[in-house]
């Protein structure tokens, strides 16, 4: 088992070893090309698809999870762990939506 796992870090060094000279030659200062612009546009389309679909179904689901959340907490009655329960249960959903919908702004203001 650690054999098979050296190898596999081995071959992972020698390939960031090799790369490294490639990676050095590229000047980043330079602006893309309208032509290069237009096809990151172009290749982002699907992606920006995927990722809304993703977006507007983990939202419908986490409304779903809301209600359950909330229906659990009424019918806790006086049981102090599932009342617990119910408050992490709704504190993790609203923290997963925050991300799912911050993330473009997350990643917009890391790159740019």
């Amino acid at each position: 088992m650690k054999t098979k796992f050296r190898r596999i870090i081995d071959v992972l060094v020698l390939m960031i070893v090799l790369a490294i000279p490639v990676v050095s030659a590229v000047d980043l200062n330079q602006p893309p090309s309208p032509e290069d612009q237009a096809k990151f546009d172009q290749i982002l389309s699907p992606v920006m698809k995927v990722y809304n679909l993703v977006k507007y179904s983990a939202s419908a689901i986490a409304a779903l999870m809301l209600v359950f959340v909330g229906i659990s907490y009424m019918t806790s009655s006086n049981d102090p762990k599932k009342r617990d329960n119910a408050k992490s249960m709704g504190t993790f959903v609203i923290i997963g939506l925050v991300l799912i919908w911050a993330t473009p702004a997350l990643i917009g203001f890391l790159v740019g």
